[in-house]
């Protein structure tokens, strides 16, 4: 049945230090458990207990699986990875990989992993959305790569000309251009001793991947992922999601790879427990929902992801149809969501359509990491009335609280954080503190100041964070959340405005289900949430006076939007600075209480 049954999670306990500066540590008491050096170990280990069970499977053209097994996988990826040795791709020429998530992708991540090769993937919006390819081009100048893998060669002509030079070489699976190399011609080539001597030289501290931070106030920087940064992460995992220790994860995910939430923990969770990853080609998007939807009909997981907007639209959809809500929670151990903060409309519908079909509450549940965390730092595994919990730090990190304003700045140390950005000692130096915790600048708020494993809500971050006119800090995290919240699901997002103003306000974007409303049944929503947010407010810091709608949606080439869903809450103050001005102009388009 789809509920948390005791002993399938965790029940940590911590050594909390308080100093006399105000500066709390908080650690589990024990200590860290063993992983394995490297990610190819695991892929061996799970070739060899269970070589015909499918590792990763996507949809082909006719609509059916097509699959592809750990035994698979492992040949694959030592034949690929010794022809990427072959044609010069090494620990200093890395695989730069353009394209979306696919099977091909995966097998050339795999074969870099089994043969020490670093690779990068990339957000394809800096090929397909970029005009001038500026990131794409700052990214390939740092890393110096021996290929890029498109797997459409023809649909990323532009970005590659953008980048190419004789050094670098074209790797593709259709359509591909003359002088590019089909990966199907590579992985035909056998073995090679180099490649097998390559796989026995691997070590914990080998180079694994560069993931590369979203770049929306600059250049991206390249996070070093090495072997033993991600699997002593995947131990943390495992402790914390214990009934994967018996039961392999069975994952549908559509969030891209070039991300650390699905390239990294999503991913390898499910190769280091011996699970299955099935690729989700939807979106969570009107449109995308209904490609997740017919993959939920055939897919039954115990771990699901998606971001608040893919859950905002999925809720509906297993509200009204049954069978599909009977498939869906029939092996579910828990419901994760990352990216932003989930309405509590969204939540209580959840937690309402799973009893209504299981009689029993399911877990949903969120985090709190970063890229350079692996990104597995922080999470809840008790069922709460009340989204927003980051949790706790997971088993081998120790969490330190420094006091700001109402709230704590969150840093955090241990063998699962990153050593530092490719080629960038200056950012290096100042992502650590003189103890050397990594600093997350995130803030975040304890449920119980005098019980602090009751875990943490997110407090904002804190370059997002302003004060007002009065001088009085803003927690943008919190104001946002509240505000959506009081919406009762008319609201989709918002932007939290007023720095240097004497009051808050914001700029929202309209549901799904808020644009069919008639505009004055949408304004007297709107009128009631926003004296319901009024009402629920403790002090100016917190209460938002005036909100107008935006009629565009967030971009990503402007760095307004994640590819989580995701809002960037100081690049859209920047890009709305009219919206803003109007807002507090006192125009007709707004609404003030």
């Amino acid at each position: 049945m789809a509920h948390a049954v005791d002993g399938d999670f965790w029940t940590p306990s911590f050594d909390i230090t308080k100093r006399e500066d105000g500066t709390i540590l908080m650690v589990q008491k024990d200590a860290p458990l063993e992983a394995l050096p490297t990610i190819a170990d695991y892929l061996d280990q799970w070739a060899d207990r269970a070589p015909d069970r499918t590792f990763l499977a996507r949809r082909g053209e006719d609509g059916e699986w097509v699959r592809l097994t750990y035994g698979e996988s492992r040949d694959k990826a030592l034949r690929l990875g010794s022809a990427f040795l072959e044609i010069g791709l090494g620990p200093d020429r890395p695989l730069l990989i353009l394209s979306e998530n696919s099977l091909e992708h995966a097998l050339c991540g795999l074969a870099c992993t089994y043969v020490g090769i670093p690779f990068a993937p990339v957000s394809p919006a800096y090929s397909l959305v970029s005009t001038d390819h500026k990131k794409l081009k700052d990214i390939v100048s740092l890393l110096q790569p021996g290929a890029i893998f498109a797997d459409d060669v023809a649909k990323f002509t532009k970005a590659l000309e953008a980048v190419s030079n004789e050094r670098i070489k074209t790797l593709g699976v259709r359509h591909l251009t003359e002088g590019s190399i089909g990966l199907e011609q590579l992985m035909q080539k056998g073995a090679t001793t180099a490649g097998a001597a390559a796989r026995a030289a691997l070590t914990a501290d080998t180079v694994l991947k560069y993931l590369f931070t979203s770049g929306s106030t600059g250049t991206p920087k390249a996070v070093i992922n090495t072997n033993g940064m991600v699997t002593r992460n995947q131990v943390l995992v495992r402790d914390c999601y214990r009934f994967m220790q018996t039961e392999p994860p069975i994952v549908l995910d559509w969030a891209p790879w070039n991300h650390t939430a699905a390239g990294n923990k999503a991913t390898y969770m499910v190769l280091t427990n011996g699970g299955t990853y099935y690729i989700d080609d939807g979106k969570p998007s009107p449109d995308g929902i209904k490609t997740t939807v017919a993959n939920l009909r055939d897919i039954a997981c115990n771990w699901y992801f998606n971001v608040p907007a893919g859950f905002d639209l999925l809720v509906g959809e297993l509200e009204n149809d049954p069978e599909l809500a009977r498939v869906f929670f029939s092996q579910l151990k828990m419901l994760f969501y990352a990216g932003a903060g989930m309405s509590q409309n969204t939540w209580d519908r959840l937690i309402a359509v799973s009893k209504a079909t299981t009689g029993k509450e399911i877990l949903v549940t969120s985090s709190l990491g970063a890229t350079e965390t692996g990104p597995f730092a922080l999470t809840w595994t008790k069922p709460e009335p009340r989204a927003g919990k980051v949790g706790v730090p997971g088993r081998g990190l120790t969490l330190k609280l420094i006091p700001t304003d109402d709230a704590f700045e969150l840093r955090l140390k241990g063998t699962s954080i990153f050593p530092g950005y490719l080629g960038d000692a200056e950012n290096t130096a100042k992502a650590f503190d003189e103890e050397g915790f990594y600093k997350m600048g995130d803030a975040v708020r304890p449920e119980d100041p005098n019980d602090l494993t009751r875990g943490f809500y997110f407090a904002g971050r804190l370059a997002e964070n302003f004060k007002l006119a009065t001088g009085t800090w803003v927690s943008v995290g919190s104001v946002r959340a509240a505000l959506v919240d009081s919406m009762q699901g008319l609201v989709r997002d918002a932007i939290i405005v007023g720095e240097d103003r004497h009051e808050l306000g914001a700029l929202l974007w309209i549901s799904e289900a808020g644009s069919k409303l008639s505009k004055a049944e949408r304004e007297a929503k709107m009128k009631a949430g926003l004296e319901a947010h009024i009402r629920g407010a403790t002090g100016s810091a917190s209460r938002v006076r005036r909100v107008a709608v935006l009629q565009y949606p967030p971009s990503h080439d402007r760095g307004e939007l994640t590819e989580k869903g995701s809002i960037n809450q100081r690049a859209l103050r920047k890009n709305c600075a009219q919206q803003i001005d109007n807002l507090y102009a006192e125009d007709d388009d707004f609404l003030r209480l």
